[in-house]
C-alpha cells in the first residue's frame, strides 16, 4: 500500500535533477547534522536527501491499527499479571518475575513505546513484528531530522507543489512521562528528571536532545549514569543531584546484571522514592514473546471483535518455540516439525535481545544452519515468526557530487503514548533486511505527512 499510494517521491526526485540544488541541499543537511549532533556514535544518522512520505490516510490506518493492537496487548498483560500460567508463556527470569509486580504508581505499563512494523503494498500490508515496550529510541532524532530537512532548499522547492508536514514525536514522549509522574506524585508539579543510561552508549546524542526538550518546558533535567547513583534517607541522587523522576533509557537487564537488585536505583524505585518511566513491569510486554502470546489461539477470548481482526490482519503468525500442537492458517500443526520444514518462510528471534542480535532469517541460511538454530531456539527462550514482505523505495543520495537513486528497504515504527495513541513515526532504511541502526547498518529518515497542493 505504501508504495502504491505515496508516489510523491517522484516529483521530489525530479527536483534533485538540478545538480546545484542537490549539492546545496546536501551541504545544508550535512551542516544541520553536525550542528545538532545527529550522529549514532560516530556515524551520521541520515545519509539520504529525502524524508519518508506518508499520506494522511496511511497515517490514519497506522494509528487505528496501533490503537487496536495496543489495546489487545494491554489486555494480555493484565490477564498475565493475574495468571501465573499465562505469564509463564513470556519466559520471564526469576528476578524479572519479582520486579514486574512492583507498583509503579501509575496505570500504564509502558507510558512510551514503539510498535515496529513493515508497511508493504496490499490491503493487509501493515505487519507489526516487534513491540518495543521498554526503551523506545528515535523520537527526538526524528524531530531533529525533520528540522534539518525543512532547512534544505529542495524541501522548500517541493513545498511549492506539495504540503509536507513533519510529525513531531518527542513531545508525545515527554507528555507521557509527565502524565505518569503526575499520577505517581498525586498532583501536578514539575519533576527533577535524570535521563538514565551508561555514558558510553551510542544513543547519548539523543539524550542531549531530550534534555533540551525538558528544558524548553522549564523542567530541570540532566543526563546521568546508573553508576553515579546514591540512595540514602529516602532520597535518590545521581552525581550528587536530587532526582524525583527517571526517564529510563538504560535496559533493565543491563541495570540488574551490572548493578544488582540492591543497587541504589532499583532500591529507590521499589521503595517508591522515585518515579521510573518506563517502569519495571514494562518488561513483560517487551519480551518478543508478547506478540506470540497475543496471536496465540489460547488468548483469543480476551479481545473484542475489532481487536481480534486487527491482530489477525496486522500481527504475523508468531509462537514461542517449544514442543506443542498449535494452530496455523494451514491448519493444526506440530510446531517444531513445522518450523523445520518451512525454513524459507520463517524467522527465529531470541526472546530478550535487541539490535538484531541472534535473529536467524530462514531464507538466508541453509538447512544445516537452520537445524542448528532450531536446537538453540529450543534450549533458550526464542520465538518463531512468519516472514513478512519487506517494502523498498528509491532513495536519493549524493555520491561524488552527483545524485544517485537506489532502492533501500524501509520499516515503519510508530511511537505510542500510553499504549494506544500514536504520536510520530520512526522510519529506518537499509540494504539489509534487519534494518537496524543499533547493529551498525542503515539510516534514520524523518517521517512527513504529504499531499499535493
Amino acid at each position: 500500500m505504501a508504495q502504491a499510494t505515496t508516489p510523491h517521491f517522484e516529483p521530489y526526485h525530479n527536483l534533485l535533477a538540478d545538480d546545484a540544488l542537490a549539492q546545496e541541499s546536501a551541504e545544508v543537511l550535512d551542516q544541520q547534522l553536525r550542528q545538532q549532533g545527529l550522529f549514532f556514535g560516530d556515524r551520521p544518522l541520515c545519509s539520504v536527501l529525502r524524508p519518508r512520505f506518508l499520506s494522511l490516510g496511511e497515517y490514519r490506518l497506522i494509528s487505528r491499527a496501533c490503537c487496536l493492537v495496543g489495546s489487545a496487548l494491554d489486555k494480555v498483560r493484565v490477564a498475565a499479571m493475574a495468571d501465573a500460567n499465562l505469564r509463564s508463556q513470556f519466559g520471564l527470569t526469576a528476578w524479572e518475575e519479582q520486579l514486574i509486580h512492583a507498583d509503579p504508581g501509575f496505570p500504564a505499563a509502558s507510558p512510551t513505546s514503539r510498535l515496529d512494523a513493515f508497511f508493504a503494498p496490499g490491503e493487509d500490508g501493515l505487519k507489526f513484528t516487534e513491540y518495543n515496550a521498554e526503551t523506545p529510541a528515535g523520537a527526538a532524532y526524528n524531530d531533529a531530522l525533520s528540522k534539518a530537512f525543512l532547512a534544505m532548499p529542495v524541501m522548500q522547492a517541493f513545498n511549492r507543489s506539495h504540503v509536507a508536514l513533519p510529525i513531531p514525536a518527542a513531545a508525545g514522549v515527554v507528555d507521557a512521562l509527565l502524565q505518569a509522574y503526575h499520577a505517581w506524585r498525586g498532583r501536578r508539579e514539575k519533576p527533577s528528571v535524570v535521563i538514565l543510561d551508561w555514558k558510553e552508549v551510542p544513543t547519548y546524542s539523543e539524550f542531549v536532545l531530550f534534555e533540551r526538550e525538558f528544558h524548553a518546558r522549564g523542567i530541570d533535567a540532566f543526563i546521568g549514569d546508573p553508576r553515579d547513583a546514591e540512595y540514602a534517607n529516602g532520597r535518590l541522587t545521581v552525581a550528587g543531584r536530587p532526582v524525583t523522576m527517571i526517564y529510563k533509557r538504560v535496559l533493565i537487564d543491563e541495570l540488574v546484571n551490572r548493578e544488582g537488585l540492591e543497587s541504589p536505583v532499583v532500591r529507590a524505585v521499589r521503595d517508591g522514592a522515585v518515579c521510573l518511566v518506563n517502569p519495571f513491569r514494562c518488561k513483560l510486554l517487551h519480551k518478543k514473546a508478547s506478540l506470540a502470546v497475543l496471536s496465540d489461539e489460547r488468548q483469543a477470548g480476551l479481545f473484542t471483535a475489532e481487536e481480534s481482526e486487527a491482530v489477525r490482519n496486522h500481527v504475523p503468525w508468531t509462537r514461542v518455540m517449544e514442543e506443542r500442537r498449535t494452530e496455523h492458517s494451514s491448519g493444526g500443526v506440530d510446531l517444531v516439525p513445522f518450523v523445520a520444514a518451512n525454513r524459507e518462510r520463517l524467522v527465529l528471534k531470541p526472546n530478550d535481545e535487541y539490535g538484531g542480535k541472534g535473529i536467524v532469517l530462514g531464507w538466508t541460511v541453509d538447512d544445516t544452519a537452520w537445524q542448528a538454530a532450531i536446537r538453540t531456539a529450543l534450549a533458550e527462550p526464542y520465538i518463531v515468526q512468519e516472514r513478512v514482505e519487506v517494502p523498498s523505495e528509491p532513495w536519493p543520495s549524493l555520491v561524488d557530487g552527483s545524485v544517485h537513486i537506489g532502492d533501500r528497504m524501509l520499516d515503519t515504527a510508530p511511537f505510542l503514548s500510553n499504549g494506544t495513541v500514536v504520536a510520530g513515526c520512526l522510519t529506518r532504511i537499509a540494504t539489509d533486511p534487519l534494518l537496524n541502526v543499533t547493529a551498525g547498518g542503515g539510516s534514520n529518515v524523518p517521517t512527513f505527512l504529504v499531499e499535493a497542493r
